[in-house]
């Protein structure tokens, strides 16, 4: 029945796609242009809307993967790298990186986004093994509290440092810069996607608990460091590239195991899916809606992200298995 959902979802997907590179400000290139395209709507297809939709597809995707991981890992349906200073912890090493090898490339920038987000992650993971009280809205709100001191952080250093201009690239995720040469580091969620999907089954083990995964066999610290790795290298690529999008780690895992499951190798792929169909409708709303301005799908993805969580709290408060 899941292979029938990722197949539907699948075919969804590459329709919206499809629709979605007719959308952008050249006129001239609309969705009956597309095939076959001349030499000159080719060249605008290459150079913007392609990568504007791959970067689009790998963002939705990857972050989606990273709050499924997280949330197996943790055991709470609440956490996701925006809920637990993964994010913030991300931004705090762009400034960083910025600070202290602004001439340096993206990808060495990357890396200490990378080591600041598995940081930050790590330092969240530590707290919580110290909350007594584990409820989901508990920790929820350790997290987004975690992740305002490291915001306050990130904002006090730059603004010491006149650099408060930039912090909104790296936290409102938005993919109009997006062009051919400046997203192909986002294919490094792939790598790490199919190290978490390997790991999967060992994720969902560790989720049931310490003793019970020991009982069977597994390293639990090794499998549960692993999946902070992934997560942290997902999260950190995606908002060095095209900046956070809020809640979307949160709200697409919530939807897809509640209709599916907690089993993370069986929906994972449906994850991806759903995340990434869920940034590219955001995205064709935020071209569409102001024509030929757009809004930043950060804008789009947190007001439906923050209903949707509002819902997922009183769905807890009501008893029900969140």
């Amino acid at each position: 029945m899941r292979a029938v959902h990722v197949w539907i979802a699948a075919g969804v997907l590459l329709v919206g796609s499809y629709l979605s590179l007719g959308i952008g400000a050249a006129s001239s290139v609309g969705v009956a242009d597309l095939f076959p395209p001349t030499a000159d709507e080719w060249h605008i297809l290459a150079t913007s809307r392609i990568p504007r939709l791959m970067a689009i597809l790998m963002a939705g995707a990857s972050l989606s993967v990273a709050g499924l991981i997280m949330q197996r890992i943790t055991a709470n349906r609440f956490v996701s790298p925006s809920t637990s200073g993964t994010v913030e912890a991300a931004v705090l090493g762009i400034l960083i990186a910025t600070m202290l090898f602004s001439s340096t490339s993206l990808v060495v920038k990357m890396l200490i986004a990378i080591v600041t987000a598995i940081a930050g992650t790590m330092v969240f993971l530590q707290m919580l093994q110290r909350i007594q009280h584990r409820e989901g809205i508990v920790v929820a709100l350790v997290g987004l509290m975690y992740g305002g001191v490291l915001a306050a952080i990130t904002t006090f250093v730059a603004y010491q440092r006149d650099m408060v201009q930039y912090l909104d690239i790296w936290t409102t995720g938005s993919f109009s810069g997006i062009l051919e040469g400046r997203y192909e580091p986002l294919y490094i969620v792939l790598l790490v996607g199919v190290i978490g999907y390997l790991f999967a089954d060992r994720f969902t083990v560790i989720g049931m608990g310490e003793s019970f995964a020991t009982n069977l066999g597994l390293n639990y610290q090794r499998i549960l460091y692993i999946g902070l790795v992934v997560v942290s290298v997902m999260a950190a690529v995606v908002v060095v590239v095209v900046g956070a999008i809020p809640f979307l780690g949160l709200i697409v895992p919530n939807v897809v195991t509640l209709l599916l499951g907690d089993n993370v190798k069986k929906v994972l792929p449906l994850t991806a899916l759903a995340g990434a169909g869920f940034v590219l409708a955001c995205d064709v709303v935020g071209r569409t809606a102001i024509y030929p301005y757009e809004l930043p799908v950060a804008t789009i993805a947190g007001g439906i992200g923050g209903v949707v969580f509002i819902w997922l709290i009183m769905r807890s408060a009501k008893g029900a298995s969140v």
